[in-house]
This record gives structure tokens, C-alpha cells and sequence, in this order.
């Protein structure tokens, strides 16, 4: 099996790679390199696409001004050179929360990348996560980062919002699990890990790995705008990307089927095993 992987040097793709290469022949895209070719760029996306039998969609404009528009246009090219290029299948890797009734414009556009793949030709797996936890993670690090420089946190009533964290590895044994998958095409499937838990409770939970107690005190008054420009000078994640990560935080992000579970069954990795896998901390230290 010959697959393309685009967005392979971003953080779930730098994780994906090796395991798909354990199987199949993997065609590496990033606008970085190994194989050089952006997600609007036909003529590119054609050679790379070239005898491949599963896509792999891992990109995002996420940072940019015009992020939907964008990541529209890319989805319409990669479906269109895919089917050119005679692939079985495209795997996306989506957001949970994207069909609820009010969403934000990242959890539109989110869900519109899956509808623009899905009008093409080539069937399209659509896997939906929350937060991933792991090194490189956009919304893990803005935990860590605010449990290192914050003793005590004003936070916005967005903590309080039950989300469902996934471990990298776990994430990364679905994406593989599905490729050339017969039952997985044209489905969408939610992947969650085994607990539920709130933005304040996993904010605690890495203290507690850290070793260190955190004050967390909710007001009701900071907007998401607010709110990205708080995050913007306590994390290193630029208000850019923070903005429309934390509009997506007053949705809930909980798995609503577990169907993915009998079709690739595994031992879920629960929060604190990855968060500690993620900071390299073993056990948990002591309180001071």
C-alpha cells in the first residue's frame, strides 16, 4: 500500500509517519519537506499524489487571517488531485464538537473541510478528536504553560467545559488502524480517550504532576476574545491561533459514539499516563 501523508512535519504527522511506515510505502508532503508540495498546489499535489492508495489530511491554516477560506480551497484540491490520482481513500482528522448548533468559525471550518473532501470522488474517513495530549500539542502545551506561570489563574468560565482528551499514541493507532479500512469509508467516527474531564481538572491534574498547587479562580466576564489575548501573554500560543481555539471551547468536546472502539479495539491511555508521557515525568512529584 502506498500512502501520502500531507502535513507530515506538523505534530500528529511527525508521530503518524514511522508507524505507517511499518506497513506501507509513505509519501511524506509538508511545505518543509521531505516531499515539498503545499495543500492549494495542484500541479505539486499531483506528482506527490502519484500511485497512491490512501491520503492522509493533517493540515490546517489555523494562524492565518483567512484560515476557512484557505483551508477550503485546500480541501478542494486535494480531493480533486486524489480522484485524478485514482486513490481509495482520504483520512481526515477533524474536530470533536463541529456538529453542534452554535459553533465557532475554527469548528466551522473544521467541519466544512470534511464536507468539501467528502463531495469529491474518493471516500473520506473522518476521525473527530479534542485535545491531543502530547508534546507539540496546541491545547496541551497551553496547559503546561499556564500551570508553570501561573500560580494563581483568573480564568474564563470556558474551563468549566467538559471536554475528552485523547493520547497521542492513541490518535495515532486510529489514523493507521483505518487505512484501507472497508468498513471506515465514507464514516465518521469520534475518538476520545477514557476520561471526560474539564479544562480546570486537567489544568489541576498537570499541577499535580508538577508537583505544584494552582488557584484557579472563574470569572464570567472574559470573551473569547479577551480571553486569546490572556492566553497570548501567559502561553506561548500566538493569539492568532488562540483566538479561534478558545471561540471552540464553549462547545463541548465529548464523544457521542464509540463505534471506532469495536472496529479497532485497544487499551485507551488515560490522562495522566499521557500527560506524564508527554512532560517525561514518571510519577508524580511530591506537593511542596
Amino acid at each position: 500500500m502506498r500512502v501520502a501523508v500531507l502535513g507530515a512535519t506538523g505534530f500528529i504527522g511527525r508521530a503518524l509517519v514511522p508507524v505507517l511506515e511499518r506497513e506501507a510505502e509513505v509519501v511524506a508532503i509538508s511545505r518543509h519537506g521531505p516531499v515539498v508540495a503545499d495543500a492549494t498546489d495542484a500541479d505539486a499535489l499531483a506528482r506527490a499524489f502519484e500511485g497512491v492508495d490512501v491520503v492522509y489530511y493533517l493540515v490546517h491554516s489555523l494562524g492565518s487571517s483567512d484560515f476557512s477560506s484557505v483551508d477550503t480551497r485546500a480541501a478542494e484540491t486535494v480531493a480533486r488531485e486524489a480522484s485524478r490520482a485514482g486513490a481509495g481513500q482520504i483520512v481526515y482528522l477533524g474536530g470533536l464538537g463541529d456538529d453542534a448548533p452554535e459553533l465557532s468559525e475554527h469548528l466551522r471550518s473544521r467541519a466544512e473541510t470534511a464536507r468539501v473532501l467528502s463531495a469529491g470522488d474518493v471516500p473520506v474517513t473522518t476521525l473527530r478528536a479534542a485535545v491531543v495530549v502530547g508534546r507539540g500539542s496546541a491545547g496541551f502545551e497551553t496547559i503546561v504553560a499556564l500551570v508553570d506561570r501561573l500560580p494563581v489563574m483568573v480564568a474564563p468560565k470556558w474551563v468549566s467545559m467538559p471536554t475528552q482528551p485523547i493520547a497521542l499514541t492513541d490518535v495515532v493507532g486510529y489514523l493507521a488502524g483505518v487505512a484501507g479500512h472497508e468498513e471506515t469509508l465514507g464514516e465518521t467516527f469520534d475518538v476520545g480517550g477514557p476520561d471526560v474531564l474539564t479544562y480546570r481538572e486537567m489544568i489541576e491534574r498537570v499541577a499535580r504532576i508538577r508537583g505544584r498547587r494552582r488557584l484557579i479562580v472563574e470569572v464570567p466576564v472574559l470573551s473569547p476574545r479577551l480571553s486569546s489575548y490572556w492566553l497570548h501573554l501567559v502561553t506561548p500560543v500566538r493569539a492568532g491561533v488562540s483566538r479561534p481555539l478558545v471561540e471552540g471551547l464553549r462547545n463541548s468536546t465529548v464523544a457521542r459514539d464509540e463505534r471506532i472502539r469495536a472496529l479497532l479495539p485497544r487499551a485507551l491511555t488515560p490522562f495522566d499516563v499521557a500527560a506524564r508521557e508527554a512532560l517525561g515525568t514518571a510519577n508524580p512529584e511530591p506537593l511542596p
